[in-house]
């Protein structure tokens, strides 16, 4: 009798990079397309979501503003900010539509890169693996969408009204390049977006043994002291901000000690399960 090949035949190192090459180019492809529906909608992308947090009436200024006038202040209450935006080479404008369009291509289609990773992956992974993972393409994308929102409707517009409003000497007006205002925004944005995937970096590390509850509770204290140099890197150097930007984190933090028990328990069970058998 002849023996039936195995439909899943083991793959090469080279198979493996011309797999990897087809998931790059997708998700490239993914990214282009979306920047440049990004690209046309100029007006969009630059006046209302780039430029809001430079403006007095962007939401998260008018809930400051009501908040803080409850406690009888009138923090984050003004008419207009103090500075200008302007570009100052030939190329600055064109140049600046060019990689906002590529980087909220990356963004939008965070989710489909993600896809594509996971099918690259999933492969590798036995069946009990793919299962308990299965919802790890939806999670990953909210967790990441939610660290979007908070760096633009919190972060960005706190360091935008500190920096902005700072000055050593009234002879000083600040004229800031459209290429560092643009940075700021796009920093604070990815950055809240990556830092909002501590979960999922945590729920990896465990699943291959590099972390355990006893670990990240042992060095806890430890993780205050560097989710406070992390806060005040990304925000403004005053202390409400950073308490702002800091307890999100911290939440994250114990979210993920609880998701690394919630492993190393799962993998206990199919130890004695396997010991059982």
């Amino acid at each position: 009798m002849k023996k039936i090949a195995s439909p899943e035949k083991e793959m090469s190192f080279l198979d493996h990079l011309e797999e990897l090459r087809w998931h790059l180019l997708r998700s490239t492809m993914a990214v282009v397309l979306v920047g440049i529906l990004a690209f046309i909608f100029k007006s969009f992308i630059f006046d209302t979501l780039i430029f809001g947090p430079s403006k007095p009436s962007f939401f998260t200024y008018r809930i400051f503003c009501d908040f803080s006038q409850k406690l009888g202040m009138d923090a984050f209450c003004f008419d207009e900010m103090p500075f200008r935006i302007q570009s100052r080479t030939m190329a600055g404008q064109f140049s600046a539509h060019m990689w906002t369009s590529i980087y909220a291509g990356i963004i939008i289609a965070f989710p489909y890169i993600l896809y594509e990773l996971w099918k690259f992956i999933s492969p590798g992974l036995k069946e009990k693996e793919r299962k308990s993972s299965r919802g790890f393409i939806v999670i990953a994308s909210i967790l990441f969408f939610i660290g979007v929102l908070f760096g633009y409707y919190i972060i960005t517009p706190l360091s935008i009204n500190f920096l902005g409003n700072y000055q050593v000497s009234d002879r000083v007006f600040n004229d800031f390049d459209l290429d560092s205002y643009i940075s700021l925004v796009r920093t604070s944005v990815l950055a809240s977006g990556i830092v909002f995937e501590l979960p999922i970096i945590m729920y990896i590390l465990t699943k291959i043994g590099l972390v355990t509850p006893e670990i990240l509770r042992k060095y806890r204290k430890f993780a205050l002291v560097i989710v406070l140099v992390l806060s005040a890197v990304i925000t403004p150097p005053d202390i409400v901000s950073q308490i702002i930007v800091a307890i999100p984190i911290l939440i994250l933090y114990e979210v993920s000690i609880y998701i690394s028990k919630i492993v190393v328990r799962n993998q206990e069970r199919e130890l004695k399960k396997m010991k059982n058998a």
